[in-house]
């Protein structure tokens, strides 16, 4: 994809050129602090003269920032975004990652797509937003820890919730290729511990082989999400259009000939239904319980297999009908459907009552990749639409 004409020459461009490769210079893995780039979020912000909150985390080690441009009495619009970013090796990369590089018509760097592209749109945009007088509100909102969970964003959707007049409509600014994505699926991300019986492997008939019934509880789950598959329920708006089952990590064992008695593994339900999740999941641990516990505790009363929920974070529902998407449905872009990967959307629904859409530049299919890039004019096609969000903010 080349830039057009029309947005590669957007006269705030260079501008968000800039200050991508500002936020691409820190380093925000997920497993670091955020404080330098909220720091750096916080200084640019109050000096375009917002009302700018930093939230803390229980640790002091991460923040979340909102900052607020226009009136605090009307119902406003959320632009949101999460600082941090997933691991990056530079042994799989072609340059720094953390050290943006243009070549041709993209830019690379660990988050340019996912999702720092995104944030310096909105700081190239924001000196515009705060020219002259905005009808409504704009609340820019960055969090931490997006990428391990959603964690920091429930603490903003709360915040926005207990204002005296709460924002009315939320943009994500996922990659979505700036197409309007109106429903994400949820997850829960589940950590498995078979815990069995072991000894020497030449008496394996005696033992409960921990790796074995983790084994059979895996087979359970990809069983489970071939009855998505063909079974449903079906949305056919969403890339993959049911849940899905998927065992992703997996260890156990200490020795070829010795009978394990320990094994651990993670895997994750992605759902199309808010409400269905937590108890597919509840319903999926009773049969495998149901199926195995019995036959291993036949030979080790003492086995078990202990659940314990890594992470979680709910579907974004549709947003379509709610008041304020109808009145800003002219100047959005065209609809792209549903997506299976996460966003903070259904954060903002549950624990702010803030009906969210996905809008922003990039695409997912260059996200959490080696070598990971955005093109130019979809930068310059963000910054068009914020020209346009400003005008009807002021109307």
């Amino acid at each position: 994809m080349h830039a057009s004409a029309q947005t590669q020459h957007h006269p705030r461009l260079d501008a968000a050129v800039s200050h991508l490769a500002d936020l691409i210079a820190f380093d925000t893995t997920s497993a670091y602090s955020n404080l330098a780039i909220i720091e750096h979020l916080r200084r640019f912000f109050a000096a375009l003269g917002a009302d700018v909150t930093v939230l803390p985390d229980a640790s002091g080690e991460k923040a979340n920032l909102i900052a607020r441009l226009g009136p605090a009495d009307v119902p406003g619009i959320v632009l949101s975004g999460h600082t941090d970013v997933v691991p990056a090796n530079p042994k799989s990369w072609t340059s720094d990652p953390f050290h943006m590089q243009q070549r041709g018509s993209r830019l690379f760097g660990r988050g340019t797509c996912d999702m720092k592209g995104f944030a310096a749109c909105v700081m190239a945009a924001a000196p515009a937003f705060a020219e002259g007088n905005l009808s409504r509100p704009f609340y820019f909102c960055f969090s931490h820890d997006e990428e391990v969970g959603c964690l920091g964003a429930p603490a903003i959707a709360k915040h926005l919730a207990a204002l005296d007049v709460p924002p009315a409509l939320a943009i994500i600014g996922e990659p979505s290729e700036m197409q309007l994505i109106n429903g994400q699926k949820g997850k829960i991300a589940m950590e498995v511990t078979v815990h069995g019986d072991g000894g020497h492997s030449s008496f394996s008939p005696q033992h409960v082989n921990a790796v074995e019934y983790a084994s059979r509880i895996i087979a359970m789950i990809g069983e489970r999400s071939r009855r998505y598959q063909h079974e449903g329920p079906f949305d056919t708006d969403f890339s993959v259009p049911h849940a899905t089952t998927l065992a992703t990590i997996i260890e156990g064992g200490v020795a070829t000939n010795v009978t394990p008695d320990a094994c651990r593994f993670i895997f994750e339900l992605r759902s199309i239904d808010q409400d269905a999740s937590q108890a597919d999941m509840q319903a999926l641990i009773a049969d495998v319980e149901a199926a195995l516990l019995p036959e291993m505790q036949a030979l080790a009363p003492n086995a078990s297999i202990e659940w314990q929920e890594v992470f979680s974070y709910p579907a974004m529902g549709d947003a379509t009908g709610c008041e304020m998407f109808k009145q800003l449905e002219p100047i959005l872009p065209a609809r792209g459907g549903k997506v299976s990967y996460g966003s903070e959307g259904g954060v903002f629904e549950i624990d702010g009552g803030i009906p969210s859409i996905i809008i922003g530049p990039g695409s997912i299919r260059q996200a959490h990749k080696p070598d990971e890039f955005i093109e130019m004019d979809q930068l310059g096609q963000c910054l068009a639409f914020f020209d346009e969000l400003d005008t009807w903010m002021r109307r």
